[in-house]
């Protein structure tokens, strides 16, 4: 069995999401997009994008649809027709967890059969590019009524958030635009509705590929689903169980050479909220520092993070000066030297690419 630390995990992970060197490759073709890229604020995609590829950041390979956890993800097209499958609940249990919300406790009882019935009424609504309320509206209206509440704000029936969310992909749907003008639109091609699920055993190679060495706890909690669930479907071969400080934890038998000669990275990265590498649950490991935690995972409006050699030791909050500038505040949980910053600021060149503006600022707090 190998036994790691803390720091080869995080050099691991930062190599294997593409951030140990920026490349000069077109985004769908980054390893990245085999879990995808959250869309968390408008342009972090982007963002995220830009710390990894010099190239252009536009790629029409690519697409915005609701993955896993219901949240935003841009994803390849062409991985769509195996994702919407591995990404379908394993069974009742797994789909009630996911669907978890007060607001419908009878209709987390229907498990399954709730994706069923709103990936239908997403297929029959929405055939053409339509405002994100008025797809709202007409889904709820299609849906089974223990799936949808009363909202006083505009006095009507409403699909719950959950089930609407991580129905979405299974009903052939993507997300066009966010925002007070938030627009769905159909998938070309979009794959059929699953019947059940298909390839969860890839899909958990893929993260810990990714994002390993991991369990299933941390498998549960990134796709909004129970420890129990992952249990009954984690792979009985193929994974290598692994020791970090101590924890037993797991990794593809094919990456087990790639942790053990992990080198801690060098250089400056600004990753946007949320980026891939922040999607990992055992927030411990990725900065241990309790206090810092509560920077980078905030309540409401997570800032980007300041990964410097490999270790999340900052963060930056970025504010945009018309169409022209973006003007980063950057804190550091460490001292930064002049030559630091000077890193620093030229690395706020790629936040601006990623904004598709021409020039950035950093402020130092």
């Amino acid at each position: 069995m190998v036994t790691v630390d803390r720091a080869r995990v995080m050099a691991f992970r930062v190599a294997a999401l593409g951030l140990a060197e920026r490349v000069d490759r077109r985004p769908a073709d980054l390893p990245v997009l085999d879990l995808g890229v959250q869309e968390y604020m408008p342009g972090s995609q982007r963002v995220a994008l830009a710390a990894r590829t010099s190239a252009d950041l536009d790629d029409d390979r690519l697409i915005t649809v609701w993955a896993a956890r219901g949240a935003p993800h841009l994803h390849r097209r062409a991985d769509l027709a195996a994702l919407v499958k591995q990404l379908w609940p394993v069974g009742d249990a797994d789909a009630t967890a996911r669907i978890k919300s007060g607001q419908i406790p009878e209709g987390m009882r229907l498990g399954v059969a709730a994706f069923s019935a709103t990936a239908a009424a997403f297929r029959e609504v929405v055939t053409d590019s339509m405002p994100r309320d008025v797809v709202s509206t007409e889904v709820s209206k299609r849906v089974p009524r223990e799936l949808t509440y009363y909202c006083r704000s505009c006095g009507a029936q409403h699909i719950a958030g959950n089930v609407w969310q991580h129905s979405g992909l299974a009903g052939g749907v993507q997300v066009e635009s966010r925002g007070r003008d938030a627009t769905l639109g159909p998938i070309p091609d979009a794959p059929p509705q699953p019947r059940a699920n298909e390839g969860i055993a890839d899909l958990i190679t893929t993260y810990l590929r990714l994002l390993g060495p991991a369990t299933p706890a941390e498998l549960g909690k990134y796709l909004g689903s129970t420890t129990a669930e992952m249990k009954r479907v984690w792979p009985a071969t193929g994974l290598a169980e692994v020791k970090v400080e101590g924890r037993r934890a797991w990794l593809p038998e094919s990456s087990v050479d790639d942790l053990a000669e992990a080198a801690p990275a060098e250089g400056v990265r600004l990753l946007p909220g949320m980026d891939p590498l922040l999607q990992a649950r055992d927030r411990d490991l990725l900065i241990p520092d309790r206090a810092q935690q509560k920077e980078v995972w905030r309540i409401l409006g997570n800032p980007g993070v300041l990964l410097l050699d490999g270790e999340i030791l900052g963060v930056w909050r970025a504010k945009a000066a018309g169409r022209k500038r973006v003007d980063l505040t950057v804190t550091s949980f460490v001292p930064l030297p002049a030559a630091r910053r000077k890193q620093i600021e030229a690395e706020a060149a790629e936040v601006a690419r990623g904004r598709d503006v021409p020039e950035a600022t950093v402020t130092f707090t």
